[in-house]
């Protein structure tokens, strides 16, 4: 059936070789098909009109995320993961990896394949794309475990590996891992094999055993500084290791409270605009508020706008990419431009879905957001299906 077209106009639109003011830009059947200042509207093209004071840009893409409203990829269930990529567009993500955690093995298993079963049935019109899965865990070090259950870590395994994808449908995307850890670097030269990102994370390595995981095929840090070797002057560790090598992109939780303001700015300059990520590492609990929730079998608290277990580890977020994004302008003074580098291009290019995602541009995804001047989501389009509209219920 083919779908009616819709025009956005007037706003400022950030396509991937220009920026238009008082441009439009037009989808229908769930791709870009005008962009440009040029409108030649027809009977059958509704058109929306937006202050010129508004901002067109591409759909985000959370390469890190466990949960939302009270659900959780561990969870097992299409209907977890359905609330999941029904919530994140009104943040401005349209797409991500559905993440697991350390857990008992056939919890893990369970999850991988009812994931890898969602991403087969297609998305859902109207919600964000789940991509593919991001396995955390549980080829981690148990020194830097984190929120991590530490009982159930384990040594990677390479043929276990693949019979975990195998269940995953093929869908697992990135996999952190240590790769100090024995059979790590086994797994680390399959996976770039495969095309599959591999990330180092909650990880005590050393700055040569960072380097010895690159050349085996590690290319990404998980959620850099957090759950990992810190930096030292006589030991650069990963921390170190992530900010001095440019073939390593970098996730960044940019709350304020995983990374302080400062570090981030300091992050930023160093790594640039093509080198970060920023992810949200977000827990069931975001969106519900302050209260008790579970993690991976773990009670966590979360008290303003930060979740703990009992002795006060971090526990994943609960921020939302929209807060992420408007927090790092104000850590680093970067443009709007820089940002979508780091929530979309970066991402997409990431995954090898760049071709489809992750830009503004006639042929791909109409995966779109639309933010007012404080950047707040107004509108997202999820594939030219209005997912979000600010002020409408669902």
């Amino acid at each position: 059936m083919v779908r009616k077209k819709i025009t956005l106009k007037n706003a400022t639109i950030y396509g991937e070789n220009q920026t238009m003011h008082k441009g439009s830009i037009t989808i229908q059947n769930g791709k870009i098909i005008n962009l440009g200042k040029d409108f030649f509207p027809d009977d059958e093209t509704e058109i929306i009109e937006l202050p010129e004071t508004y901002h067109i840009v591409p759909g985000m893409i959370d390469v890190h995320i466990h949960g939302a409203a009270g659900a959780d990829t561990m969870d097992a269930t299409f209907n977890a993961l359905q609330t999941i990529a029904s919530v994140l567009p009104e943040e401005g993500t349209t797409s991500f990896l559905a993440t697991t955690m350390t857990q008992e093995q056939n919890k893990i298993e369970k999850a991988l394949e009812n994931a890898g079963l969602f991403i087969e049935a297609g998305q859902v019109e109207g919600t964000a794309e789940t991509l593919g899965i991001h396995l955390e865990g549980p080829f981690i070090s148990e020194k830097r475990a984190g929120a991590q259950p530490v009982g159930a870590i384990i040594k990677p395994e390479l043929e276990l590996f693949k019979q975990w994808q195998e269940l995953a449908s093929g869908h697992i995307k990135l996999v952190t891992i240590a790769p100090e850890i024995e059979g790590s670097l086994e797994v680390i030269s399959y996976l770039q094999e495969q095309n599959i990102i591999a990330s180092i994370g909650h990880s005590d390595a050393t700055y040569e055993e960072v380097v010895t995981g690159m050349k085996a095929g590690a290319s990404h840090v998980t959620h850099l500084y957090n759950g990992m070797r810190g930096l030292h002057h006589r030991e650069p560790g990963v921390v170190g290791a992530s900010l001095l090598h440019d073939e390593l992109t970098t996730e960044l939780i940019a709350d304020g409270i995983h990374v302080r303001p400062e570090l981030i700015a300091l992050t930023y300059k160093q790594k640039g605009n093509e080198r970060v990520v920023l992810v949200t590492d977000a827990m069931r609990a975001k969106c519900l508020g302050d209260g008790q929730y579970d993690l991976g079998g773990q009670e966590v608290t979360v008290q303003n706008e930060t979740a703990t277990l009992k002795e006060g580890t971090l526990a994943g977020s609960i921020i939302k990419m929209s807060a992420a994004v408007k927090n790092m302008m104000q850590f680093t003074s970067c443009s709007i431009s820089d940002i979508i580098q780091m929530t979309s291009v970066n991402p997409a290019k990431k995954l090898n879905v760049f071709d489809r995602k992750g830009s503004l541009t006639p042929g791909k995804d109409a995966d779109i957001v639309v933010l007012d001047e404080d950047l707040e989501v107004v509108m997202t389009f999820c594939k030219g299906d209005l997912a979000y509209r600010r002020g409408v219920e669902a």
